[in-house]
């Protein structure tokens, strides 16, 4: 998995598969030295990775080549994918997006951005999409989407609590079910 922040879905995930023999979350990779997510992982017993933007275009491609993982899972990863990280992991890298794809997608578009443009619109509903990464933010292939409702009085913090209880809820199911199709 690569994370850049609190790390409740790469939490959720790696506990989800604890408790299937057959799969197992290898490392967490992380951008941030500050990122929640590198206490959690460790917590669970999750070894991890921390990495530079240098080591991100040379060293780390190395490395997932090495472990040769059947996906990656791209779980609150603020960087865009590197074109060398496609072509080596051809329909194996994946992503979620706190809203409905193509909305409120984008460079930009992540966490409270995405949140604030939800109520600012005024949307009656909202929701996540789980897709495949390609060279453009958040345009892969949709693998899975799921709704809530957006109430006239949300708040953004009232969106993003219903938008997390739908990832935690469906992201590592819908990881099992594309494990189990490979």
């Amino acid at each position: 998995m690569f994370a850049s922040g609190s790390g409740t879905n790469a939490a959720k995930i790696a506990t989800y598969f604890d408790a299937i023999p057959d799969v197992s979350t290898e490392k967490i990779y992380c951008n941030n030295p500050n990122a929640g997510v590198l206490d959690r992982a460790s917590s669970l017993g999750v070894a991890t990775r921390l990495f530079n933007r240098e080591e991100y275009t040379t060293t780390i491609i190395q490395e997932l080549e090495a472990l040769a993982p059947d996906l990656i899972v791209l779980a609150g990863f603020l960087w865009k994918i590197p074109q060398a990280y496609l072509a080596a992991f051809p329909n194996k890298i994946i992503n979620i997006h706190p809203a409905l794809l193509p909305k409120y997608g984008g460079k930009g578009m992540y966490g409270r951005h995405v949140f604030d443009a939800i109520v600012a619109n005024k949307e009656s509903e909202t929701g996540i999409t789980i897709h495949y990464v390609n060279e453009h933010y958040d345009e892969g292939a949709i693998i899975f989407q799921a709704t809530t409702s957006v109430l006239p009085n949300d708040t953004a913090a009232d969106v993003a609590e219903k938008t997390h209880a739908l990832e935690h809820a469906y992201f590592a199911p819908q990881i099992h079910k594309l494990l189990q199709q490979q």
